[in-house]
Protein backbone atom coordinates (compact mmCIF):
# COMPACT_ATOMS: atom_id res chain seq x y z
CA UNK A 1 0.00 0.00 0.00
CA UNK A 2 1.38 3.35 -1.19
CA UNK A 3 1.38 6.32 1.97
CA UNK A 4 -0.91 9.27 0.38
CA UNK A 5 -0.60 12.29 2.18
CA UNK A 6 -3.32 14.52 0.02
CA UNK A 7 -4.21 18.13 0.74
CA UNK A 8 -7.95 17.47 1.60
CA UNK A 9 -8.53 20.32 3.78
CA UNK A 10 -10.84 22.62 5.45
CA UNK A 11 -8.94 26.40 5.78
CA UNK A 12 -9.57 28.64 8.18
CA UNK A 13 -7.39 32.23 8.62
CA UNK A 14 -9.16 35.19 10.73
CA UNK A 15 -8.15 37.88 13.01
CA UNK A 16 -8.55 37.06 17.32
CA UNK A 17 -8.00 39.92 19.43
CA UNK A 18 -6.03 38.59 22.48
CA UNK A 19 -7.63 41.14 25.25
CA UNK A 20 -11.39 39.76 26.30
CA UNK A 21 -12.58 43.22 25.57
CA UNK A 22 -12.13 42.69 22.40
CA UNK A 23 -10.24 45.98 21.66
CA UNK A 24 -6.98 44.00 20.27
CA UNK A 25 -3.69 44.60 20.98
CA UNK A 26 -1.41 48.21 22.00
CA UNK A 27 0.71 47.75 18.58
CA UNK A 28 -2.51 47.19 16.34
CA UNK A 29 -0.78 43.65 15.37
CA UNK A 30 -4.01 41.32 15.07
CA UNK A 31 -3.76 37.54 16.40
CA UNK A 32 -4.56 35.22 13.33
CA UNK A 33 -5.51 31.51 13.41
CA UNK A 34 -4.83 29.66 10.21
CA UNK A 35 -5.74 26.23 10.44
CA UNK A 36 -5.97 22.86 7.65
CA UNK A 37 -6.63 19.22 7.83
CA UNK A 38 -4.23 17.21 5.72
CA UNK A 39 -4.69 13.21 5.39
CA UNK A 40 -1.55 10.66 5.85
CA UNK A 41 -1.97 6.91 4.46
CA UNK A 42 -0.56 4.81 6.98
CA UNK A 43 0.81 1.37 7.63
CA UNK A 44 -0.32 0.85 11.05
CA UNK A 45 1.61 -0.95 13.70
CA UNK A 46 3.73 1.54 14.79
CA UNK A 47 4.43 3.14 11.48
CA UNK A 48 5.72 6.50 11.67
CA UNK A 49 5.44 9.34 8.76
CA UNK A 50 7.37 12.43 8.51
CA UNK A 51 4.68 15.39 8.17
CA UNK A 52 7.34 18.35 8.47
CA UNK A 53 7.01 19.19 4.59
CA UNK A 54 3.10 19.76 5.08
CA UNK A 55 3.39 21.52 8.51
CA UNK A 56 5.84 23.91 6.57
CA UNK A 57 3.79 24.84 3.56
CA UNK A 58 0.83 24.95 5.64
CA UNK A 59 3.04 27.63 8.23
CA UNK A 60 3.89 29.39 4.67
CA UNK A 61 0.18 29.51 3.40
CA UNK A 62 -0.82 31.24 7.22
CA UNK A 63 1.59 33.78 6.29
CA UNK A 64 2.08 34.23 10.35
CA UNK A 65 5.42 35.21 11.08
CA UNK A 66 5.55 34.93 15.26
CA UNK A 67 3.59 32.37 17.00
CA UNK A 68 2.60 28.57 17.71
CA UNK A 69 1.87 25.68 15.11
CA UNK A 70 0.13 22.75 16.34
CA UNK A 71 0.18 19.46 15.04
CA UNK A 72 -2.93 16.91 16.06
CA UNK A 73 -3.98 13.40 14.98
CA UNK A 74 -7.61 13.05 15.50
CA UNK A 75 -7.87 9.02 16.82
CA UNK A 76 -6.78 7.35 19.92
CA UNK A 77 -4.92 4.73 18.03
CA UNK A 78 -1.80 7.20 16.53
CA UNK A 79 0.08 10.17 18.21
CA UNK A 80 2.22 13.28 17.08
CA UNK A 81 6.04 13.44 17.96
CA UNK A 82 9.31 14.80 16.88
CA UNK A 83 12.15 12.78 16.13
CA UNK A 84 15.06 12.57 13.96
CA UNK A 85 13.77 10.64 11.23
CA UNK A 86 16.55 8.34 9.84
CA UNK A 87 16.20 4.40 9.40
CA UNK A 88 17.99 3.90 12.41
CA UNK A 89 16.11 6.12 15.12
CA UNK A 90 12.88 4.60 13.33
CA UNK A 91 13.38 1.30 13.88
CA UNK A 92 14.69 1.98 17.63
CA UNK A 93 11.30 3.82 18.41
CA UNK A 94 9.53 0.83 17.27
CA UNK A 95 12.12 -1.74 19.34
CA UNK A 96 11.11 0.69 22.46
CA UNK A 97 7.21 1.19 21.89
CA UNK A 98 7.45 -2.89 21.81
CA UNK A 99 9.36 -3.12 24.80
CA UNK A 100 7.20 -0.69 26.83
CA UNK A 101 3.69 -1.94 25.35
CA UNK A 102 4.21 -5.33 23.52
CA UNK A 103 1.53 -6.26 21.18
CA UNK A 104 1.02 -9.75 21.68
CA UNK A 105 0.22 -9.15 25.54
CA UNK A 106 -3.36 -9.18 26.68
CA UNK A 107 -5.08 -6.69 27.64
CA UNK A 108 -8.33 -5.96 28.93
CA UNK A 109 -9.46 -3.68 25.72
CA UNK A 110 -9.02 -6.92 23.47
CA UNK A 111 -11.46 -8.62 25.60
CA UNK A 112 -14.45 -6.49 25.82
CA UNK A 113 -13.68 -5.24 21.66
CA UNK A 114 -12.52 -8.23 19.79
CA UNK A 115 -10.05 -5.61 17.70
CA UNK A 116 -6.77 -6.49 19.30
CA UNK A 117 -5.31 -3.22 19.32
CA UNK A 118 -5.43 -2.53 22.94
CA UNK A 119 -1.67 -2.33 22.71
CA UNK A 120 -2.40 0.81 20.13
CA UNK A 121 -4.36 2.50 22.34
CA UNK A 122 -2.09 2.52 25.31
CA UNK A 123 0.74 3.59 23.01
CA UNK A 124 -0.91 6.93 21.58
CA UNK A 125 -1.60 7.73 24.91
CA UNK A 126 1.58 7.62 26.04
CA UNK A 127 2.92 9.39 23.10
CA UNK A 128 -0.15 12.04 23.21
CA UNK A 129 -1.99 13.42 19.79
CA UNK A 130 -0.44 16.66 19.26
CA UNK A 131 2.90 18.37 19.49
CA UNK A 132 3.20 22.39 19.41
CA UNK A 133 5.97 24.17 18.32
CA UNK A 134 7.04 28.55 18.41
CA UNK A 135 7.38 29.99 15.30
CA UNK A 136 10.09 33.01 14.92
CA UNK A 137 10.11 34.65 11.55
CA UNK A 138 8.28 33.05 9.80
CA UNK A 139 10.00 29.74 10.84
CA UNK A 140 9.41 26.64 13.04
CA UNK A 141 11.88 27.06 15.82
CA UNK A 142 12.93 22.87 15.70
CA UNK A 143 16.60 21.50 15.33
CA UNK A 144 18.21 20.66 12.44
CA UNK A 145 17.70 17.28 12.62
CA UNK A 146 13.95 16.94 14.37
CA UNK A 147 11.10 16.45 12.18
CA UNK A 148 7.23 16.10 12.86
CA UNK A 149 5.96 12.87 12.71
CA UNK A 150 2.28 10.66 13.12
CA UNK A 151 2.91 7.82 14.55
CA UNK A 152 0.17 5.07 13.63
CA UNK A 153 -0.12 2.20 16.02
CA UNK A 154 -2.96 0.53 15.08
CA UNK A 155 -2.80 -2.88 14.33
CA UNK A 156 -4.22 -2.45 10.63
CA UNK A 157 -3.77 0.08 7.60
CA UNK A 158 -5.59 3.29 8.42
CA UNK A 159 -5.88 7.18 7.04
CA UNK A 160 -5.42 9.51 9.61
CA UNK A 161 -6.93 13.04 9.49
CA UNK A 162 -4.06 15.41 11.10
CA UNK A 163 -5.19 19.42 12.07
CA UNK A 164 -2.28 21.81 11.56
CA UNK A 165 -3.13 25.26 13.23
CA UNK A 166 -1.07 27.92 13.25
CA UNK A 167 -1.99 30.93 15.70
CA UNK A 168 0.15 34.41 15.87
CA UNK A 169 1.03 37.63 14.22
CA UNK A 170 1.38 38.00 10.54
Amino acid sequence: MERSNTNRHRSLHYPLPLRRDGSGRDDNKETMIYSKEINVSSQGVCDLIDISPQVEATLAESKIKNGLVTVFVAGSTAGVTTIEYEPGLVEDFKKLMERLVPQRESYAHDSKWGDGNGFSHIRASLLGPSVSVPVKDSQMQIGTWQQITVVDFDNRPRDRKVVIQVMGEG
